[in-house]
């Protein structure tokens, strides 16, 4: 069936006290000011809980998201020409919707597309607001929260940071053992003139295809085997979970596709990688802002069974150390290098695959206080080539978000080797069939 979505209400939720005057303007870290202009996403979906009415369950957000924004101030702002955000209060918008069908016709074999009618705002009209959300009740009693952050001032750990402590702040009635952000994203990383630069640069309007490729843990297990002997370093540690999975869809992407080595592209395979850890003196979780940066190995094309890849990964996300977060401290060699790809990217040298984890995160810790979500979904996104991986309902396996061509998405999911490593069981109600579209 088609579902559909109706908008019953907006309104904007305002911080519940107003931000100081010393407070008014949030300057945006270097790190802020490159990144690309769009929502990160993600939809929690809930059960229904008989003690709390679709009304009841709305008052409940708003109140608790009026108080959150008193301590993310900047997310009730606005942005100013990617220089700065200007904390005035103007608040969050908040939509209200119903859909005409039941929370298990949308998480039984999930349409990843679908997702996207849960989310107040298309992905790429961000705007200049800093959030957003939106809550849908199904007609079984059951809730989708969708919430939507913009990339502009937040990274994937800031994006829990607000979803847990607004769920905490929900659960609890305050603030109690909720340490609160710390915004110095500015002082870390000081702001530059970026003048020159497009952080739009990756994103694409052409059609692309989102489909969910769920592993079990018993496959991955057998993958993280298959890709321990290929280089002596692996004898000493054994590829991540995470790790095997990138190398084992890469060279299924590649053979899928027949994709050829051509001396005039540059081919790179890219992951996300948390600088908070990487800083002397290392930074807490609760450091708010974009505090990550993209690790890029530069793989083989064809000739490369995943272990070589592996191999020059492992030594990308080696060399986001000291020394590379110093001269990104500089900002300029970085912003040069940044321009070079971007000439590269606009001239088509550059062929891109980007992986990106949330595994491990706090992806199911949002308890509103009516029990913790039985699903959690990204959605469809505005990048190519971009693979998200997030772990499964029961933390078993991995589920991984694919973003790519209509063209290629077909030769890809018809490779035979990927399917055999594919999950087909149910869990938590969630169908995981070989292909779940």
């Amino acid at each position: 069936m088609e579902i559909e979505i109706e908008v019953v209400s907006k309104e904007t939720i305002k911080p519940s006290s107003p931000t100081p005057e010393s407070l008014g303007k949030y300057q945006l870290s270097f790190i802020d000011q490159i990144a690309p202009p769009i929502f990160m996403p993600l939809v929690y979906f809930y059960q229904a809980d008989a003690r709390f009415s679709n009304p009841g369950k709305s008052d409940h957000l708003k109140q608790s998201l009026s108080k959150v924004l008193s301590r993310f101030y900047p997310l009730a702002g606005r942005v100013v020409d990617d220089l700065y955000i200007d904390c005035n209060d103007k608040g969050a918008p908040y939509v209200e919707a119903v859909a005409n069908c039941s929370l298990s016709q949308v998480i039984t074999n999930p349409v990843p597309m679908n997702m996207n009618k849960f989310l107040p705002y298309k992905l790429d009209d961000v705007q200049n607001l800093g959030m957003a959300v939106q809550v849908t009740h199904f007609q079984c009693g059951g809730t989708a929260v969708g919430l939507v952050i913009s990339h502009k001032i937040a990274d994937a750990l800031s994006f829990f940071l607000l979803a847990n402590t607004w769920a905490a702040v929900a659960r609890n009635g305050n603030y109690d053992d909720v340490p609160g952000p710390k915004f110095e994203g500015a002082k870390i990383f000081p702001p530059r003139n970026a003048a020159g630069f497009k952080p739009s640069t990756g994103i694409v309007k052409e059609q692309l295809v989102t489909k969910i490729f769920t592993f079990p843990a018993s496959k991955i297990s057998t993958l993280r085997e298959r890709y321990s002997g290929g280089a002596t370093e692996f004898l000493h540690r054994r590829p991540t979970r995470v790790e095997a999975l990138s190398a084992f869809i890469w060279t299924r992407f590649i053979s899928a596709t027949g994709m050829k080595a051509d001396p005039n592209k540059i081919y790179t395979v890219l992951h996300a990688v948390n600088l908070r850890t990487r800083l002397d003196p290392p930074l807490s979780e609760y450091h708010f802002g974009n505090i990550s940066r993209l690790a890029i190995a530069m793989p083989s094309v064809g000739a490369d069974d995943g272990c070589a890849l592996l191999q020059k990964v492992r030594e990308a996300i080696r060399s986001v150390n000291g020394e590379y977060v110093a001269q990104l401290r500089q900002g300029d060699k970085h912003l040069n290098f940044l321009k070079e790809r971007m000439a590269q990217a606009n001239k088509s040298e550059l062929h891109t695959f980007n992986f990106t984890s949330l595994c491990r995160f706090p992806l199911y810790g949002a308890d509103f206080g009516w029990g913790k979500p039985v699903w959690v979904a990204s959605a469809g996104l505005t990048y190519k080539n971009l693979v998200t991986f997030m772990d499964t309902a029961t933390g078993e396996g991995i589920e991984a978000w694919i973003n790519l061509t209509q063209e290629d998405m077909e030769k890809f999911e018809a490779d035979l080797e990927l399917q055999e490593f594919l999950s087909k069981v149910k869990t938590f109600g969630i169908h995981n069939s070989d292909i779940v579209a």
